[in-house]
């Protein structure tokens, strides 16, 4: 097993600095107004990005596993907040549009690492486990190559 920390610390209201370790920059975090100033990106947001980057990158590992190049790669993710049914302001689905950077007919093996690519991304499934999450695979032409949930 292994473990993950980051130590995050108040630097005023809502906003707090976050360390990842050592040799990496901290980052700001804050809450959008009214709570806070936006001084950085929100915990949605942070998270968001963690299901977009996980997905992203085991997209690419499992594309370069056929030694295949797809970049540069892009994503879009956007969750949808609103209330629970107790009234309470919940991430109730995520959506994360991946664009590889070449044309699907380019890249050999592109349907084995899209059946596979998301069972591996260790973020994505955890995260699946309360928030259904939408995951869309689109290449330079706009073609929809993968729909998942």
């Amino acid at each position: 097993m292994t473990a993950v920390s980051v130590s995050l610390q108040q630097q005023a209201d809502y906003r707090f600095e976050i360390r990842f370790g050592s040799d990496l920059p901290a980052l700001i975090a804050d809450e959008p107004a009214p709570l806070g100033q936006g001084e950085g990106p929100s915990p949605a947001q942070l998270l968001c990005a963690s299901v977009g980057n996980c997905l992203s990158d085991s997209l690419l590992f499992a594309l370069r596993k056929f030694k295949q190049a797809p970049e540069p790669l892009h994503c879009e993710v956007q969750a949808e907040v609103g209330r629970n049914p107790e009234g309470r302001l919940r991430i109730l689905g995520i959506h994360a549009t991946i664009r590889l950077g070449v044309a699907a007919s380019s890249l050999l093996h592109l349907d084995r690492a899209l059946a596979q690519f998301e069972t591996f991304c260790t973020v994505t499934q955890s995260v699946r486990q309360a928030i259904p999450v939408r995951v869309t695979v689109v290449d330079t032409e706009g073609a929809n190559l993968h729909d998942g949930t």
